[in-house]
């Protein structure tokens, strides 16, 4: 690679390489998915196991997922490959799984945009459900559906795929560096904004006092850790190849403990933090509509989309302010997941095949947006959360397996060991070693099978039918991948 492609490609201050990693982290799932695991799994009670997951399971790996990044400097299929050549294959999964997510994960975002555009008329009207459901989804379970598209969302996703390829296909720090550096303030900042508000609302004591209160007794369940494990995973995007492929772009060695740490307390305290806010809405929704907190708690798209602009409508002439500021804190967080789990596979296929990183980032986001297309039609909700369900409980968990097995029994962990604590002065033991041989490994395999029984369990033949297109999918075109013969040489050169 010539000096010029390489200075594109490294960081050029370590701001701009940790506000990546937070905005990476920092997605929808904290708004829409945290509130409602940490009220249904025991409330307060909820954050001792929250907390021992995050000390003894996500530090440690994403410690060593940085750590990978660092000694190898180099793309995900290329470090497999170095280890053992079959890993390739590993690496290649990796990344497709994470673009996979991509191409549905870019549909929220495309609904929430014409949600931002609508908050400033509240433009759902007085039923937001059967607006959200038939209005702009036209949902259907029906393979009917396919044949009915949704012009709006379509619209809305050809304006995200092109702000996407606008970002990605500049240089890393000109284009991820760059907006990250605005986009994460930004977002804190309209955040904090909401939360504050939403506390002076009638009944925003009620909604908080019902998220946190304990039950003691859920912690005798083991799903309950099961679950604890599972958000923070999700949360903070291990698996997804992002925090290696990041992390290869440092020029210098860094503090991986330190930095680490900070991302994954960052990511914590914003869901945290949006917890409180939501329930703050959710109590004041029960207030006014005269029902218990428990009964207008949701999660995913029906939090955002239906209960938000239910309260909206009840929330007086100050909704006109808080909820484009809601809706646009949703597209922020989107944005920045968006454009980094795109870069895990556009520098895999960059640095295999000799193609510039603008023609691969183009050609990704060309595929990407034909490949979403499917997510425009009145079947589209529930494709989202089939796919989304799949790609989680069994791809992203299964690759985190191989992970371990790969750094803790066919690569020496101490070695990554040595990296971790260069530049540290209290230096992690071989107790990390055994985490990441022993312990996670089997934490993980908990909830891989506990995924399959769920996916097996759902005995619906259309759900059946679309998780084995995936499945092949998913594990067919890494392989593919893996057998095109590398290519020698430099970077091509694009006009």
């Amino acid at each position: 690679m010539n000096e010029k492609n390489k200075k594109g490609n490294e960081w050029n201050s370590s701001l701009a390489f940790i506000m990546a990693l937070i905005g990476s982290a920092i997605g929808i799932g904290n708004i829409w998915r945290y509130p409602y695991v940490v009220y249904s799994n025991g409330g307060g009670a909820f954050l001792i196991p929250y907390i021992t997951s995050i000390l003894i399971m996500a530090l440690p790996f994403y410690f060593l997922e940085y750590a990978v990044g660092v000694k190898f400097k180099t793309s995900l299929p290329q470090l497999y490959k170095k280890i053992k050549k079959p890993f390739e294959y590993i690496g290649w999964l990796i990344s497709f799984a994470a673009f996979l997510i991509l191409i549905y994960y870019i549909v929220i975002v495309g609904w929430d945009l014409i949600y931002f555009i609508i908050s400033f008329t509240k433009g759902w009207g007085a039923n937001p459900d059967i607006f959200f459901s038939q209005t702009l989804l036209h949902s259907s379970n029906s393979i009917n559906g396919l044949t009915q598209i949704s012009w709006p969302i379509l619209g809305s996703l050809i304006f995200i795929w092109v702000l996407i390829w606008g970002i990605s296909h500049q240089n890393l720090n000109s284009g991820i560096g760059k907006i990250c550096k605005i986009f994460i303030p930004s977002l804190i900042g309209i955040m904090a904004i909401i939360v504050f508000y939403c506390l002076t609302l009638p009944g925003a004591s009620a909604g908080v006092i019902e998220l946190f209160n304990p039950d003691w007794n859920t912690l005798l369940n083991l799903n309950i850790w099961l679950a604890a494990a599972g958000q923070i995973l999700f949360s903070i995007g291990l698996g997804w190849g992002v925090i290696t492929t990041y992390a290869s772009y440092l020029p210098e060695e860094p503090n991986i403990v330190k930095d680490g740490t900070i991302v994954t307390i960052a990511n914590c305290s914003f869901e945290l933090f949006t917890a409180i806010g939501v329930f703050s809405i959710l109590g004041f929704m029960s207030l006014t509509e005269h029902v218990p907190v428990e009964k207008v708690v949701t999660e995913g798209t029906g939090l955002i989309f239906i209960a938000f602009p239910t309260v909206f409508n009840n929330m007086g002439t100050f909704s006109y302010i808080i909820g484009p500021l809601f809706f646009l804190c949703v597209f922020l967080a989107g944005i920045t997941t968006i454009i980094s789990i795109l870069e895990p596979l556009s520098n895999g296929i960059t640095s295999k095949f000799k193609i510039k990183r603008k023609r691969v980032v183009s050609i990704l986001c060309l595929i990407g947006f034909i490949m979403s297309l499917i997510f425009t039609t009145g079947m589209g909700e529930n494709l989202v959360q089939i796919v989304d369900k799949f790609i989680n409980e069994f791809g992203i968990l299964l690759v985190i397996i191989l992970e371990c097995i790969v750094f803790g029994w066919f690569y020496n962990p101490n070695k990554l060991l040595k990296i971790i604590n260069k530049n540290k002065k209290r230096k992690l033991g071989n107790w990390w070693v055994y985490l990441i041989k022993y312990i996670i490994p089997i934490i993980f395999i908990g909830l891989w099978l506990n995924g399959i029984y769920g996916i097996i369990s759902r005995k619906n033949l259309t759900s059946i039918i679309i998780q084995t297109i995936v499945l092949i999918i998913l594990l067919g075109i890494p392989a593919i991948l893996t057998k095109l013969p590398e290519k020698s040489g430099k970077i091509e050169s694009v006009k």
